[in-house]
């Protein structure tokens, strides 16, 4: 018989009580028991950040984090930025400078950017550099990414957090092409 431990974990606002073997990864607890499929792998060793969520507010990387270590904690993917049919001003911003390449690195990305904001939202470029630097970008989109985090600010200074995602959408249509 296998051994397991209780844990209880808030993840994008709901509740869960999980019975689980003392050496599962959070990043297999969020993608295969719970489904959120926005936390990625990359590497397994904590060097790219594709896996990065927040974990009481802050960067963690999940590849190298016991779920069994969170008893209590509150954890955050991209999937809780939103309720669905609204998309967050981080993910808004992401989607207008054209910060959503390949996608893989993307969800850590806006999580770092979510952290980074919720600290301060006039953030020196030195900053932006620190706190984007917990991950890889191998489609090298780094400079939108600079792009998105000023965007994103503008919105949160503004108040708007939320965004009818059917607008959205319809809207990408309008923006230039990249030259």
């Amino acid at each position: 018989m296998v051994e397991t431990i209780r844990v209880n974990l808030k993840v994008n606002g709901k509740q869960y009580v999980l019975d689980i073997p003392p050496d599962e990864r959070l990043i297999d607890t969020l993608r295969y028991r719970l489904g959120f499929t926005s936390v990625k792998e990359g590497c397994g060793r904590g060097e790219c950040g594709s896996c990065i969520v927040l974990v009481n507010g802050l960067p963690r990387h999940s590849c190298l984090t016991l779920t069994a270590t969170l008893d209590g904690a509150e954890i955050l993917t991209v999937e809780g930025l939103a309720p669905e049919g609204k998309l967050h001003a981080i993910q808004v911003a992401f989607l207008e400078t054209r910060g959503v390449q390949c996608g893989f690195c993307t969800p850590a990305f806006m999580l770092l950017t979510k952290a980074l904001l919720d600290k301060t939202l006039d953030p020196s470029d030195e900053e932006i550099k620190q706190w984007l630097a917990s991950a890889i970008c191998r489609c090298g989109s780094y400079h939108y990414y600079f792009k998105a985090v000023r965007k994103a600010a503008e919105y949160l200074k503004k108040g708007k957090i939320l965004f009818d995602e059917k607008e959205v959408r319809k809207n990408l249509y309008k923006l230039p092409l990249l030259r």
